[in-house]
């Protein structure tokens, strides 16, 4: 497959070199990738969120909450090839009105996508390998703070793909560990369940009510990513990552 130049970084070489020991963990189901990123469609309350890996020719999704059946897009039709093209948050606020210039429109238009949101997932040798991304069917904006959050969030998955590395290098068990991380999991989407649907019966976003509502979802994203950051930290510390 021929892609533009400009979906092309200078040092695509390297990247494909730091990408490729990740490659090895398959694309078996892993319940604490798929928990993590229905977690982020939570926080964030959108239909689709992908963690990606951008190869040399496709972009294959680690993890897939929302769109059903999908698990490689050609590399000059997924937006995620052009979020690792830049050290911040990739932002689209509406496709419809302001199409990305550098990827095939088929599949965005094909799915109608309209929002999209992409954080690099950076090695730490500062190589771009993926990304974490939120995506609507509707168009919107993120707030500076949910930025903050998206990239926290990219933070833990890099994070976990090196746990998860580490713990293959090692030919380690992982089913304590991993039974843990999903704990805390799908304890936050169960508050986070409640409270949305608590948000539901109000009359409108802007009651005391409904106001405080966000606030605990807010506070519940910072718990988690806090949570999950420091539980991966101290198995890479005791791996000696």
């Amino acid at each position: 497959m021929s892609l533009p130049d400009s979906l092309i970084p200078s040092n695509d070489t390297q990247r494909q070199e730091a990408l490729a020991p990740y490659l090895v963990l398959g694309n078996a189901p892993d319940a604490v990738f798929d928990e993590l990123v229905r977690l982020t469609a939570k926080l964030f309350n959108v239909p689709i969120a992908l963690v990606s890996l951008v190869e040399e020719g496709s972009v294959w999704f680690k993890a897939n909450f929302g769109l059903a059946g999908a698990e490689r897009v050609a590399r000059n039709e997924s937006m995620c090839s052009v979020a690792i093209l830049q050290h911040e948050t990739t932002v689209y606020a509406d496709l419809q009105r302001e199409p990305c210039q550098l990827t095939e429109p088929g599949v965005v238009e094909a799915l109608d996508l309209r929002f999209y949101a992409g954080h690099p997932l950076r090695t730490s040798s500062g190589q771009a390998i993926g990304s974490l991304c939120v995506i609507d069917r509707q168009p919107r904006m993120l707030s500076a703070a949910e930025i903050a959050r998206l990239q926290s969030l990219a933070g833990v998955v890099m994070r976990l793909l090196d746990l998860r590395l580490a713990l293959r290098q090692q030919a380690l068990p992982s089913s304590g560990l991993w039974l843990q991380l999903y704990h805390h999991l799908d304890l936050s989407l169960t508050r986070l369940d409640t409270l949305a649907e608590l948000a539901r019966w109000e009359e409108s976003p802007d009651t005391p009510a409904a106001i405080q509502y966000q606030q605990s979802l807010d506070e519940e994203a910072e718990i988690v990513t806090k949570a999950l950051d420091r539980q991966i930290n101290v198995a890479l510390a005791t791996l000696g990552q």
